[in-house]
């Protein structure tokens, strides 16, 4: 009879951990954004019917996007590119995309307000305050690559450790390694330190760059 091996115990208090993390992250999910989208409501009007009246369109954008272990899911944005933009293009690969991003649009990107309604995303479950960023589903590189390091293993965030590191200017590649990063340091205290360097790249715009970086692009092909 073939001799049975007992998992490392160091091995199995770290998969109890992640277990009992992954469950107060979701249970910290679900009243934070149901309590934001109570408290946010007369915000969140008041934004769509700016957008409305600015764009000439439905105040919201709902957009195919990559979830957790590669399923698909619809996320929510406020619109804030013209209803004749290219459809399903990451706008980091739109050549001109000021031409199509609305007067009003531009202030909320800048600002993440665009993002607000994702708090539906994350209150269904598609998505989690903090992890990897969706992304749409011709960014098939970032995608495999995310496949390939297991960084699809968790649901995607509002905002992650990409984003606090470069959001628009990280290449395909690092932004790869560093969505792995975050699976494999899965834990309370990345969280909370993704979380708190969130604030301050939302009230200084960082990292923020709108349509084709060729930088990031030509670093990337060269990586690749």
């Amino acid at each position: 009879m073939q001799k049975i091996v007992p998992m490392n115990r160091s091995v199995a208090r770290s998969r109890r951990r992640n277990r009992l993390f992954a469950f107060v992250k979701r249970l910290f999910d679900i009243v934070l954004s149901a309590t934001m989208l109570l408290v946010l409501a007369p915000v969140l009007l008041v934004v769509a019917v700016a957008v409305a009246v600015d764009t000439k369109a439905s105040p919201f954008f709902v957009q195919t996007r990559m979830g957790r272990y590669n399923v698909p899911f619809r996320m929510w944005k406020f619109r804030t590119m013209s209803p004749h933009a290219p459809a399903n293009v990451a706008t980091y690969k739109l050549n001109n995309a000021e031409k199509y991003i609305s007067r009003l649009g531009s202030f909320l990107r800048r600002a993440s307000i665009d993002e607000l309604p994702q708090l539906w995303n994350i209150l269904k479950g598609d998505m989690s305050f903090i992890g990897p960023r969706p992304v749409v589903l011709t960014e098939t590189e970032l995608l495999t690559l995310r496949a390939r390091n297991g960084a699809n293993t968790v649901r995607p965030g509002l905002t992650g450790w990409a984003q606090v590191n470069g959001r628009d200017n990280v290449q395909v590649t690092e932004k790869a390694m560093l969505d792995a990063y975050y699976v494999r340091r899965f834990s309370l205290a990345v969280d909370v330190r993704i979380l708190w360097r969130s604030v301050s790249c939302v009230l200084h715009a960082e990292g923020v760059s709108e349509g084709a970086n060729p930088q990031v692009d030509n670093a990337s092909r060269h990586t690749l």
